[in-house]
């Protein structure tokens, strides 16, 4: 199980370029994945993309590469002629306004547009050579700090689950003790209105009768069978996050009816612990991969 928050980061200087990846992420219900690079790597957003997706299901994660090269990768050339054409220009306007001696500076030409032209040669894939050591430690890096949260999220959510356990357990045992409580009750009001005439038969069809629109057996039935398949997802299934929602709700529903069916105080407060449980264990699931 691996939470959907975490965080890798390295700079490290390969063959003088120095680097630095980040990789950082939180919840988001699919992969969002956002890869920052310079320009020049654009060719290998596709492979880091593919690389991330491959280990990551889910998650708003923002990935950085940063590159600066110590060595300079610029290339400079000249253009004689247009720096020659600069040259008579600005003769040509000195002589007009009858200065026919003037020395022009060399640094105004130069600084003309054209001059000089500066490029630089990047090859992406020698980039990625350098780049992908560091890389691949820092997403394991990533990746592991998921999975140790995930592991504390885990435990709490066993926690959790074991208290909806208890409860879905006292509500399953509490059900004679309710049948038991239901003839008592109606037996003494049959009894303080008709004293020594009171019915037993009728007594009997009027506790069935509550049973029937009081009973909570299907609903603990199934609950105990979401409990069971929502322990089976936390303990084997590595990315059981939306699983875990939809069998929260499910089991929800099931805990609000035998609440709204309730009678009793023991039973209300039990069902008050589930629900609390429930709703830890479905925040928390938001947090699950």
């Amino acid at each position: 199980m691996n939470s959907m928050t975490g965080y890798g980061f390295k700079e490290a200087i390969v063959e003088n370029t120095q680097i630095s990846v980040e990789i950082k992420s939180v919840n988001s219900r699919f992969l969002d994945l956002s890869v920052n690079i310079p320009s020049f790597l654009n060719p290998l957003e596709a492979r880091i993309r593919k690389t991330v997706s491959e280990k990551i299901v889910r998650g708003k994660i923002d990935l950085t590469i940063r590159v600066r090269d110590n060595n300079s990768t610029a290339k400079v050339s000249a253009d004689p002629a247009a720096a020659k054409m600069y040259s008579d220009a600005i003769l040509e306007i000195a002589k007009a306004l009858g200065k026919s001696e003037v020395e022009i500076p060399l640094s105004l030409i130069v600084s003309q547009e054209g001059v000089l032209n500066v490029s630089h040669e990047y090859d992406a894939e020698s980039y990625w050579k350098k780049i992908e050591g560091v890389f691949s430690e820092v997403l394991s890096q990533f990746i592991e700090d998921r999975k140790r949260e995930g592991e504390n999220l885990k435990s709490d959510l066993l926690e959790k689950l074991s208290t909806l356990d208890e409860c879905a357990a006292f509500f399953k045992k509490w059900q004679p003790e309710m049948e038991k409580r239901f003839r008592e009750q109606i037996s003494a009001k049959f009894h303080e209105l008709l004293s020594d005439k009171a019915d037993e038969n009728r007594i009997m069809s009027e506790t069935a009768a509550m049973i029937v629109k009081y009973t909570i057996n299907e609903e603990i039935i199934r609950l105990q069978s979401h409990l069971q398949a929502l322990r089976k997802e936390i303990n084997e299934n590595p990315i059981p996050g939306k699983k875990i929602d939809f069998i929260c709700q499910e089991a929800n529903r099931e805990i609000n009816t035998i609440g709204s069916k309730n009678q009793f105080t023991e039973v209300g407060e039990k069902v008050i612990d589930a629900k609390n449980a429930l709703e830890n264990i479905r925040e928390q699931g938001k947090n699950i991969e």
